[in-house]
């Protein structure tokens, strides 16, 4: 019994269950990207074997508090975080197996006391037709890969009774698949409704399409009959019709009441209706395929029902949050009702709709908050209460939050998610809890891990001085330059933009005035400008002008605009460029290359076949991102982005354009204001450029500005907000901050190594003016952020470019913290923060500022995402850390083994701390994120792929900080080698989720992509230095 004790409570099954833990998780993601939750759930998270993971994680964490002796006072901290788990898988179970949550739809002005449950049931009801058996519900959770297992057997009255599921089809959607062995069928394909629609109408049958009567071959008269002839089909009509045949341009007549010859592929329009018949009749069936997981469609279920001797074959159709009418049958003399799908439960109070508020960005259809206003109706109390997102209503364990809404010509209805969970999540908030304290503790107590760790390293250094040997990371020098070559060759476009070009000081003050942008944020156009220029030409100037500078001539001169190649094509794309007819050398095309001579844009079908595919091949990325440039400098030229004139008492606070001055109903002289004001202002742009006296066109943007504060007061943004943004444009300070983190980085690197052979004061002069520079570019880097925050109002780490400068932030500050006394530490770390901008600045990043989804408009974004995206900082600095001290171990000679075996000892010790400071902050804002979704959605967890993978970051580096607990697999070597591999769980958390899974946090994701090859190049070189780096290991460390 002591033996098996020992072997459930051992280190190894720790490490064990923490890698089979986190796999099971990482497999289930992509089960749920690629087959649903229902799947994902069935498979694996509710799976017998996964909860059995969870409960040996419980005994294993229980048995280790008696094994080391974790209730002895000196270890009360690391008892408390063991704890703390414990009562977390406590609380899980209890969520598990006891609470419910669901759906609670209200119409406004409606009272309701039901809500469909969130888990969908099979309900067979038994009667003979005098009693009744007691209905059975069974909830199920069925699979769309694998078999499902269903089978109920019971007996009523002495009669046997089996109901079994023979077949599942998920997302179910029917189809017509041709035979020659299945019914005739005409094809229908009409136009109706916008779109092409195909209808296959069975011989014999009618169909009502948009309201008209269409049949084939049948006895009863329909507004349109098709009928089978031996001289082939034939059309009828009760009203006149036309039809016009494409392939040799000949406009027909269809005289109602007489039966006419049918002309195929040609269209006809009859009855207001639109359609073409391209084929004779077809043979065929319908049949049910599983459709697009995306669609949310109903599932299918097919039964063999027996009762008796006697069996059917029965069909059901439900789904989640969906409650379909039983079907009715017999068998047997016992009749059956049965169905799937949701129940429908009742609140012991009810609630009452009184109004449904949906709120947007200024200017926009982009809902910036809905909220409802509701009555809760109790026998013993009455009271409103207003229920919106990150505002729950909590009442008698109740939880009721803003889930949804469903607003049409009819009627506005709100859609309120119900969660009933009280112990399950009070028992998890305690552990939550006991787990801050704990991990709080472990940092800042003695005689913790942590405490030990500080204490090793500072003997090392008190030691001796560490030395730095790591000459080949130095390989890396990166120069960024920028050039020019925008080769004009038309001089008479040359000329005309040398004699429009405005003077800086007045495009300065038209940069201050504020437009609003399609997503309804307030900005200056400095910033519209700069992002228009970077965005299509790759640069931030062109031909000595600014960004302002340009949009102002594109108003001027929007034609010459048109002509000028000033649209960045990728390089290397022949292919691309043979399609807008421009030489393969050519870095730039015109807007006048997109079009043919007849004015069709030539990207039109290419770019709408490649977004078509979730894989696109790098000739359709480039043809999608050259036509986003032309959209965007084709809405410059036509001025449509210049929303500049607030409508006045608009309850949206829009503002429009000079051209769609017609769709907002100015009156009076604003009306004549705003008609001619801009007209007038690029009239006068033209004489200030002959006279250098742009005093009147001064007046007229005081005049505008003046109009926007008089009816836009509501959004109109401070001027010392406006000064700031327009600051932080042209510093453009963490496109700057990555070259000179770089630059800074390599020479301390370089200072370093030059210490090892000289120590003077003049070499420990540099290294310090080189930490000196670093911290300086940090400050920077702090301001830049801060910049950043008021600009935008909401905490900078709201998007994927915003997150990344955030990382590089919190990776320099740690470097900062825990190299205080190591050089190379600090000038490793300056090396990764500027590979972590560089990668914030490449081309799928973008770093415009743009408004909050309404989910993450809450003080949960400055919590959560600050704690758990700053913890990728300390694990990024470990991974960089891991690497040196693998390539030391490659360094490592009989006479440098002491000087460098010292240096891996110091390192290793530095990158443990990181690593436990990393983990500390990603479990703690981990389940902070539940505690915001508790606070948001009325359940502090889903198995959303973002938090999940969090949560197996979490196993795999609680599973690496425990190595050094499990024999065979404690040596400097394995844990540098895993804090590298380690990573990986990073990147996939925060670039993989985005990319290859979908979810919760898709407000935060990106396109479909390709696995970039830096990718498999960073896993190769990994795997070559970390070969070449366990021989010297075993050589010169291994004991």
């Amino acid at each position: 019994m002591n033996k098996f004790l020992s072997f459930i409570y051992s280190t190894r099954i720790t490490a064990v269950l923490f890698l089979v833990f986190a796999m099971s998780m990482g497999v289930a993601t992509f089960i749920e990207n690629d087959h649903g939750t229902e799947t994902a759930k069935a498979l694996i998270y509710n799976a017998w074997w996964f909860e059995g993971i969870m409960v040996f994680f419980a005994i294993n964490f229980f048995g280790n508090i008696f094994k080391y002796k974790l209730y002895k006072k000196e270890k009360l901290v690391v008892l408390i975080f063991h704890l703390s788990f414990l009562l977390i898988i406590v609380g899980a179970g209890i969520t598990r197996y006891i609470s419910y949550e669901g759906i609670m739809p209200i119409k406004e002005g409606a009272v309701s006391n039901k809500f469909l449950t969130e888990k969908n049931f099979i309900s067979i009801v038994v009667n003979d037709g005098t009693d009744e058996k007691t209905p059975v519900h069974f909830p199920v959770l069925l699979s769309s890969i694998g078999g499902n297992n269903f089978n109920h057997k019971t007996d009523f009255r002495g009669t046997d009774i089996q109901v079994k599921l023979t077949d599942y089809i998920p997302n179910a959607s029917t189809v017509f698949e041709e035979s020659e062995t299945g019914s005739e069928y005409l094809k229908f394909v009409e136009s109706g409704g916008g779109g092409r629609h195909d209808h296959y109408i069975k011989k014999g049958t009618s169909e009502v399409v948009h309201g008209v009567m269409v049949g084939f071959d049948t006895p009863n008269e329909n507004t349109i009959d098709f009928k089978t002839t031996a001289e082939g089909l034939k059309i009828q009509t009760v009203v006149d019709g036309s039809f016009f045949r494409m392939a040799d341009q000949f406009e027909g007549f269809i005289p109602k009441d007489s039966l006419q010859s049918f002309s195929l592929l040609a269209v006809h329009n009859i009855a207001g209706l639109t359609f073409v018949i391209p084929s004779p009749p077809i043979k065929g069936d319908y049949k049910t395929i599983s459709g697009d997981k995306d669609q949310n469609s109903n599932a299918q279920l097919e039964f063999d029902v027996t009762a008796g001797n006697e069996t059917k074959h029965i069909v059901l159709v439900g789904g989640k949050y969906a409650m379909q009418p039983p079907t009715q049958f017999s068998i047997s003399n016992l009749n059956f009702r049965m169905s799937y799908g949701a129940m429908q439960l009742e609140l012991p109070f009810s609630i009452k709709l009184n109004d449904f508020q949906l709120d947007k960005y200024p200017g926009s259809n982009s809902p910036m908050s809905f909220a409802s206003e509701v009555t809760v109706i109790d026998p013993s109390e009455t009271f409103d209460f207003r229920i919106f997102m990150n505002n729950i209503l909590n009442y008698k364990g109740y939880k009721f939050f803003q889930s949804s809404y469903n607003i049409t010509d009819e009627y506005e209805e709100t859609h309120l998610s119900v969660n009933h969970d009280f112990w399950g999540s009070t028992i998890t908030y305690i552990g939550y809890f006991l787990l801050y304290a704990g991990l709080i503790l472990i940092i800042f107590m003695p005689h913790t891990r942590f405490d030990f760790l500080r204490k090793s390293l500072q003997k090392l250094r008190n030691k001796k001085a560490t030395l730095s040997t790591i000459a080949l990371l130095l390989i890396s020098t990166i120069a960024f330059s920028q050039e020019h070559n925008h080769a004009i060759t038309e001089k008479q476009i040359d000329s005309a933009l040398n004699a429009n070009v405005i003077d800086k000081a007045h495009a300065e003050k038209f940069s201050k005035v504020v437009i609003q942008d399609a997503g309804g944020r307030m900005k200056p156009v400095h910033t519209y400008a700069s992002e228009l220029l970077r965005k299509v030409s790759k640069h931030d100037t062109y031909e000595d002008m600014n960004a302002t500078q340009v949009f102002l001539s594109i108003q001027q001169n929007p034609r010459i605009w048109f002509q000028i190649p000033i649209i960045f094509v990728e390089t290397g794309n022949t292919k691309l460029r043979d399609v807008l007819g421009i030489p393969h050398d050519q870095k730039y095309a015109a807007l006048s290359n997109c079009f043919d001579e007849k004015g069709n844009y030539k990207l039109g079908e290419l770019q709408a076949e490649a977004q078509k595919n979730a894989i696109k091949s790098k000739f359709e990325k480039d043809v999608i991102n050259v036509d986003k440039r032309v959209n965007l400098l084709y809405s410059a030229i036509t001025g449509d982005v210049l929303r500049i004139f607030p409508i006045p008492d608009d309850a949206n606070n829009k503002w429009v354009s000079h051209n769609d001055l017609y769709k907002a109903n100015f009156k009076g002289q604003d009306s004549v204001f705003v008609r001619q004001i801009l007209p007038v202002y690029i009239q006068t742009l033209a004489e200030a450029k002959t006279t250098n006296n742009y005093t009147t066109s001064n007046e007229i943007l005081e005049g505008i500005i003046t109009f926007q504060k008089k009816y836009g007061n509501a959004v109109y943004p401070s001027e010392h907000k406006v000064d700031i943004e327009i600051a932080y444009n042209k510093y453009d300070v963490f496109k700057k901050l990555y070259s000179y983190y770089m630059y800074i980085g390599t020479l301390m690197f370089f200072f370093v190594i030059f210490q090892i052979f000289n120590n003077n004061k003049t070499i420990n002069f540099l290294i310090k003016g080189s930490i000196a520079i670093i911290i300086a570019l940090f400050l920077m880097h702090t301001g830049g952020l801060i910049a950043r925050w008021i600009v935008s109002g909401h905490a900078p780490w709201s998007n994927a470019y915003e997150s990344m400068i955030y990382v590089a932030w919190a990776t320099m500050l740690f470097g900062l913290i825990f190299g205080r006394k190591s050089s190379m530490t600090i000038a490793a770390t300056a090396f990764l923060t500027a590979f972590i901008l560089m990668v914030a600045h490449w081309n799928w990043m973008d770093p415009e500022i743009a408004n909050l989804q309404p989910v993450l408009n809450s003080y949960w974004l400055m919590i959560h995402v600050a704690i758990i995206v700053a913890s990728y900082g300390p694990f990024a600095l470990g991974m960089i850390l891991g690497l040196v001290s693998l390539i030391l171990m490659i360094l490592t000679t009989k006479k440098n083994k002491a000087k460098v075996g010292n240096m891996i000892k110091e390192i290793t010790i530095i990158n443990e701390m990181a690593l436990t400071v990393g983990l500390v902050m990603l479990t703690i804002g981990n389940f902070l994120g539940g505690q915001w979704a508790n606070e948001s959605w009325g359940r502090y967890w889903g198995w959303d792929p973002k938090e999940t993978w969090a949560l197996i970051s979490i196993m795999i580096y609680a599973f690496v900080l425990h190595l050094r607990l499990v024999p065979g697999l404690r040596s400097k070597f394995t844990f540098n080698l895993m804090s590298i591999a380690a990573f990986a769980s990073i990147l996939m958390t925060y670039f993989g989720v985005n990319f290859y899974l979908s979810g919760l946090h898709s407000y935060a994701s990106g396109d479909k992509a390709i696995t970039p090859t830096f990718v498999y190049y960073s896993i190769a070189i990994v795997a070559v230095v970390s070969i070449f780096a366990y021989i010297k290991f075993k050589k010169y460390y291994k004991k």
